[in-house]
Parts: structure tokens; sequence; C-alpha cells
């Protein structure tokens, strides 16, 4: 008798991906585990053994079985995490470094994954999901959404410091790097802490444009992605993002997209 199986329609246009890919973007596993899963011979398509990871699949047409359990669409989860300093953004490091995920829950077989990253440094907000598509378009540059940080500085900044913040700043390897507002919050004797917000998504930018400004980043904690703000959310757990929160991002992500498209 034939294994049971189930079709799952994603949302978007279906496209030819590879099985490791499809299984990651339906929330099963990340795409190393995967392959492990695939080439272990636990993953059916269309009712036959495929151990080729690389298999490129419809996947509004095929139909998955893993472990003799068929694939459904997967329950979207959509959590806010206080990471804590000194924690990666990985699901597993070479080094053997704690992980941001010692934070988040068990989601049974859903496999969460950070939006965008935060340095081992740096501290505050960061989004997981298991939502690839809507993961997609918060980390596409075109969204423009932005991101708050609050930045201590290891000496004073003065108006003319933030408004080259916001004007722009040419960083080591020649990329000119901007922040989309840059304000004082705070200032002491030798420190400063400031709130910087960016629209772009270089890698560690505001580091970055600090050491080019001879200033040196002494803590970075982001408090705010859009509409969704850190709050007092303890260092190291986690929250469900509301219904409030994911509309008032969609919606953020729509007028973008409408700006964009009278342009």
């Amino acid at each position: 008798m034939s294994n049971p199986t189930t079709r799952y329609k994603p949302a978007g246009k279906p496209g030819l991906v590879s099985l490791a890919r499809a299984l990651s973007k339906l929330g099963l596993a990340s795409r190393t585990v995967a392959v492990s899963m695939i080439e272990a011979g636990r993953v059916r398509v269309d009712g036959r053994v495929v151990m080729d990871p690389n298999l490129r699949i419809n996947m509004e047409r095929a139909r998955l079985v893993v472990d003799e359990k068929p694939l459904g669409e997967a329950a979207k989860h959509y959590l806010a995490v206080n990471k804590p300093r000194g924690l990666v953004t990985t699901a597993r490091d070479e080094h053997d470094r704690a992980t941001v995920y010692e934070c988040l829950p068990d989601a049974g077989d859903a496999w969460l994954a950070p939006v965008g990253r935060l340095d081992k440094a740096s501290e505050g907000l960061i989004l997981f999901t298991n939502d690839t598509a809507w993961a997609q378009r918060i980390l596409d540059p075109a969204s423009h959404l932005p991101k708050t940080y609050h930045v201590q500085v290891n000496r004073r900044l003065e108006e003319a410091d933030l408004a080259r913040l916001r004007q722009g700043v040419t960083l080591e390897d020649g990329t000119v790097a901007r922040a989309a507002a840059a304000g004082l919050l705070r200032s002491g004797e030798k420190n400063c802490w400031l709130e910087i917000v960016l629209h772009e998504g270089i890698n560690r930018q505001i580091r970055r444009m600090l050491v080019a400004m001879g200033a040196e980043v002494l803590r970075l904690v982001r408090v705010a992605i859009g509409p969704v703000t850190l709050g007092a959310l303890p260092k190291g757990q986690n929250r469900r993002l509301t219904e409030q929160e994911l509309l008032a991002i969609s919606e953020m992500l729509g007028k973008t997209k409408r700006g964009a498209q009278k342009k």
C-alpha cells in the first residue's frame, strides 16, 4: 500500500527548487540538516525515496513525505528574541560557542531561522521565523524597514559628528554608508549614547562607520525593527509577535512597495 501524502501549496509563484531547499522553505529543517535527511533515505517525493538533495522539484505539485509523515502546510511562527551579548547568530558554531538558539523555545517540527543577524558583541532585538517569504521581504534592501539602535561610544560626539553619520561615512573598503537618522540620547564626560536608525544592511555598519570617525563602540543594542520594539523583554527571552505587530509590518512593507512602483 502506498504511503499517504499531502500536497503543499506555498505562497507565491511556483518554481523549481532543490529538494533540500524545499524542505528548508517548508520550515522543516535547515538546509544542511535537510541534506542529511535526504541522503539518509528519509524523504519520499511523489511516492519514491529520493536521496539526491539537489533534485529540482516543483513545490506546488510535489508530494513530500518525511519519515513516513506527509508534509502539510507548517504553522507559521514569528518570534522576537532579546539576544544577549556573547551569543553568535547561527544554529551551530564550528568553535563551539554559545548560539542565539539557546533563547528559543521548542517549536516542534518547525525550523526557525533568524531574520538578519546581530554580531557576537551586539545585543537586543532579533526576529525568528519559519516563514521564508516574510523574512525575505523584511531583508530586501528595497523595503527600507527601519532598524533602531542605541549605541554607547567611547567619546563624546558633537552635532557635526551626527550630521556626518547622516550625510555619509566612507568605510575602509570605500563604501559610503549612511544612517537614516542619528541623534544624541545622553552624554557623559568620556562617552555618550546615540540613537541610530538604519535602512541599509551593510555588515557591521554602525561599528565600521564609527571606527572611520575615530570612535569605538562600547555597547550596541538593537531596540526596534520597524514597529516591533524590544520593550521590557528580558535578555535571553523570546515572545511571539502580536497580530497588531504583524499587520503593522505588512502595512510598512506595502507602503514601500507602492512607493517604489510610483517611481
